[in-house]
């Protein structure tokens, strides 16, 4: 059920017609709801791979040197929406879970505007996922 969901809302974004019309702007949401912790520039906190004394991480960079890009828009959309234990159970996280406060459309509109930074063999990877 959610591949189905994320596979209709990328369709969606996808159709000239209606991201021009409806899609929400990638850019602005970032800025307000992923900037603070991930950075404007998209480069994260410093010293990311390494833990914090209670074991949780950094915030990690969305560009090209994170791992961002080797997860499949699901996973990516799930992790946003329903926090990293959703894929990772037990994992706990500071990330706030985003479910009740970004629609699935404009978190898929934050990762876009997340991918405009990759470079292209990392949006090809990461397409393949």
């Amino acid at each position: 059920m959610i591949a189905l969901r994320a596979a209709i809302v990328a369709a969606l974004l996808t159709t000239p017609a209606f991201a021009q019309a409806t899609l929400p702007d990638g850019t602005a949401l970032y800025r307000d709801n992923c900037a603070s912790c991930h950075g404007a520039d998209l480069k994260g906190q410093p010293d990311w791979m390494s833990p914090l004394p209670d074991g949780r991480r950094r915030a990690p960079p969305h560009d090209a040197s994170g791992h961002t890009w080797h997860h499949s828009d699901e996973q990516l959309l799930r992790i946003i929406r329903d926090g990293l234990g959703a894929i990772a159970p037990g994992y706990e996280s500071d990330m706030p879970v985003f479910g009740e406060t970004l629609s699935d459309a404009e978190i898929m509109s934050i990762l876009g505007f997340i991918k405009q930074g990759w470079p292209e063999r990392e949006r090809r990877y990461q397409q393949e996922r």
